[in-house]
């Protein structure tokens, strides 16, 4: 009913969908998802708990639940968080109770948010134009190219970041083809911007057969580029 209400004047409607096929764990209904029309996905509201849901924490393993998050908050639309998300809270509480148990703070899962917050912050986002992007197979026979989920945000100049996720519990590899024109000779230098590693690639080739990925199971790069 999600374009029903949007098409009736309500102003977003949960993804419920998407919260959905992360839960099943497989990376291609989840990039079917993305299909759909800007016009629609601008207008859903995306989560990974509220009160109706089980908390994400208890939900998700640790390395899953990061890249089910990085889909979820980079993608388009209105970014719902619930109370205690940050925190990594596993007991879920009525909405008609005005108090919860105590619960430690999962300080990996809160360094976590704390980075994705950071990038969710940054004008790209906010202000740019999101793209689904194509991954293909690194070699043929190779099919672990469909277990990727990759887009893309670009605004004004030279601000760019890339999103890949590898959405399955098993090593993947795939090319990811680029919508950049520009990147033409020379080098390019990449930038994880939820860890410390950063990549040096070579334009043509980028421009040619797209950024090879090689990542372990649920392993997330949010890439911002510049020479």
């Amino acid at each position: 009913m999600e374009w029903t209400m949007q098409q009736q004047g309500f102003d977003y409607a949960y993804d419920k969908r998407l919260y959905d096929r992360l839960r099943e764990g497989h990376a291609r209904p989840v990039r079917e998802h993305f299909h759909a029309g800007l016009d629609y996905q601008n207008k859903l509201a995306r989560f990974l708990e509220n009160h109706d849901e089980p908390r994400a924490a208890a939900t998700f393993s640790p390395e899953v639940h990061e890249a089910a998050a990085v889909i979820t908050f980079l993608s388009p639309g209105l970014r719902f968080f619930h109370q205690g998300q940050f925190e990594g809270r596993k007991k879920r509480i009525s909405p008609h109770l005005v108090r919860g148990p105590e619960e430690p703070v999962d300080q990996r899962l809160k360094q976590f948010y704390d980075r994705l917050l950071a990038v969710l912050r940054q004008p790209v986002v906010r202000n740019g134009e999101w793209q689904l992007l194509e991954c293909v197979p690194a070699w043929d026979g190779n099919w672990t190219w469909d277990c990727f989920v990759a887009f893309a945000w670009q605004g004004a100049g030279d601000e760019r970041l890339l999103v890949t996720v590898n959405y399955a519990p098993n090593q993947s590899q795939c090319y990811v083809r680029l919508p950049f024109a520009d990147l033409g000779n020379g080098q390019w230098r990449l930038q994880d911007l939820l860890g410390d590693a950063t990549y040096e690639r070579e334009g043509n080739d980028l421009q040619a057969r797209g950024l090879y990925l090689d990542a372990p199971a649920c392993r997330v790069a949010m890439l911002s580029r510049c020479r």
